[in-house]
C-alpha cells in the first residue's frame, strides 16, 4: 500500500462510507454463518491496524490477525487481540487451527494468491469457513488500484477456481453494484486525463452520509438476487470435515 495512503487508513476505514458499507456486509453474513455459541477462534489476515478486531469479538472466544506490513500496524490497536507482523505463510505458527479465517481486499495485493488460500487452508479446523472479499472485473481497474498496489481484479469464476483447489465454495456474489457505474465512469475520465494516483479522501458529511445510505439500502434490496456485476465480489468458502 502506498505509505501516505497507509497513513491515512485509519481514518479511512473508521468514517469513509466505503468502508463502513462493507463492514456492514462482511458483519451480516458472519451474523447468518456464526454457529451456536460462535467460533472458538477467528483470524484475519491482512488485518491492517486490527481495526476489525473488535467487532470480531462478537463472533469468536478468540480473535487475532496477522499483517505483513510492520507500517500499517499503530500503537492505536487493540491491545486484547494479538497481531502477528509478518508475511502469511509457512513461517506464520500460530499453534492451533482456526473456525474462521477472513480475507477482506487482500488476495489482490498477493502474486501466488493460491499459495496464501492453500495455506490458510491448513490452519482452518475441519468444517472451518473462509470469508473472502476482493474487487471485481479487470475492465475497473483504476489508478485506485495502482495505489493499492494491486495485482489483479476478480470475477466469481476466477475466485471460485482459486478458493475451490482447497475448499468447498458454498456461496458468492457481487455487490456494490452501483459502484460498478461509477468505476466505469472512473475509468473513461482516466483514460482521457491520465491523472497520478491520489489517496482518496472522505466526502463532505453530507455526501459521505447519502453514499452510505445507498450503499446499505442497496444491499438490503439485492443481496439475494445474483446480479452478475459490482464493484466488489464476497464468498464463503468451507473446508471438509
Amino acid at each position: 500500500m502506498d505509505a501516505q495512503y497507509g497513513a491515512r487508513y485509519r481514518d479511512l476505514y473508521e468514517r469513509h462510507w466505503w468502508w463502513r458499507a462493507r463492514e456492514r456486509v462482511v458483519l451480516r453474513e458472519l451474523d447468518r454463518l456464526r454457529p451456536e455459541g460462535g467460533w472458538d477462534r477467528i483470524l484475519d489476515v491482512g488485518c491492517g491496524d486490527g481495526l476489525l478486531l473488535p467487532a470480531l469479538r462478537e463472533y469468536g472466544a478468540h480473535v487475532e490477525g496477522v499483517e505483513p506490513d510492520a507500517a500499517l500496524v499503530s500503537a492505536k490497536r487493540p491491545l486484547d487481540a494479538p497481531i502477528h507482523i509478518g508475511p502469511f505463510d509457512e513461517s506464520f505458527d500460530p499453534g492451533h487451527r482456526f473456525g474462521l479465517i477472513l480475507f477482506l481486499d487482500v488476495l489482490e495485493h498477493i502474486e501466488d494468491a493460491g499459495a496464501a488460500v492453500a495455506y490458510a487452508t491448513t490452519l482452518l479446523e475441519p468444517g472451518g469457513v473462509m470469508l473472502v472479499t476482493v474487487p471485481a472485473f479487470e475492465h475497473l481497474w483504476t489508478t485506485h488500484d495502482d495505489l493499492n498496489f494491486h495485482v489483479t481484479r476478480y470475477t466469481r469464476t476466477r475466485l471460485h477456481q482459486l478458493l475451490g483447489a482447497s475448499l468447498h465454495v458454498e456461496r458468492s456474489r457481487y455487490f456494490f453494484h452501483w459502484v460498478y457505474a461509477a468505476k466505469i465512469a472512473v475509468r473513461i475520465r482516466e483514460a482521457i486525463h491520465r491523472p497520478t494516483p491520489e489517496s482518496p479522501e472522505v466526502p463532505a458529511d453530507p455526501v459521505n452520509r447519502a453514499l452510505l445510505g445507498l450503499s446499505r439500502a442497496e444491499e438490503m434490496l439485492l443481496q439475494w438476487l445474483p446480479l452478475p456485476f459490482g464493484s466488489s465480489l464476497i464468498a464463503i468458502a468451507r473446508k471438509d470435515r
